[in-house]
């Protein structure tokens, strides 16, 4: 696990010289598990001092023009100027959770071998430790967290992972939402080029009340 650590490091850095495309697809469902909304985007997405910058490129199958293209360029030349600065000079809140950090802040238990498309894994259990050191929201709700990561053995890169939240987490200590226990996500990477792992897909569910 250190060496893949090590890795997620190595690989932050060689991002940096790609861009890839995402396509997004948000849907609320009522208590009933019935679909209310569902959004669609299309995205770019590239990274600087590894953080990831999204520029929206469609939004409901639709190009951005005129005054939203203008919005949103603006937007991501001031993302892009924010992710130059030094890291300290950031809002905590406002970091972005990376899969090194999430690796970092877990204990892994349960080590063994299995194929996964097609390539040999090596597969751990893991759960966030409770007594990690974290900065901002991103890293305290991923010490609630437990689940299985499956680390490509070859290149030592996280090939898939599943977790859920093995607890309740209060976002501004429940003034603002409360995101319940069972709330999970799935995330898949590939390795393009030879040299880089990009992300090929992504599942997020969250079982959440908001308050307003």
């Amino acid at each position: 696990m250190r060496e893949v650590t090590e890795h997620q490091k190595q690989l932050e850095k060689v991002r940096e010289n790609y861009t890839y495309s995402a396509a997004q697809t948000t849907q609320e469902l009522d208590s009933n598990g019935q679909v209310t909304k569902t959004d669609t985007t299309e995205l770019e997405i590239f990274y600087v001092n590894g953080q990831p910058i999204e520029r929206l490129v469609k939004k409901d199958g639709k190009p951005l023009a005129g005054h939203d293209l203008d919005k949103e360029t603006e937007r991501v030349t001031k993302a892009v100027e924010k992710a130059q600065k030094p890291q300290p000079e950031q809002p905590k809140e406002d970091q972005e959770i990376s899969m090194r950090r999430i690796l970092e802040m877990a204990d892994v238990r349960n080590p063994r071998r299995e194929s996964y498309r097609g390539r040999a894994a090596i597969v751990f259990d893991f759960v966030g430790r409770k007594d990690a050191k974290t900065h901002g929201l991103s890293e305290d709700l991923s010490k609630k967290l437990q689940g299985t990561v499956w680390v490509d053995e070859s290149d030592r890169q996280v090939a898939h992972l599943d977790a859920v939240f093995d607890d309740n987490f209060h976002v501004a200590g429940g003034l603002v939402a409360n995101v319940q226990k069972g709330s999970s996500f799935h995330f898949d990477q590939a390795s393009v080029n030879g040299e880089v792992w990009l992300p090929t897909g992504a599942e997020v569910t969250l079982q959440m009340r908001l308050l307003w």
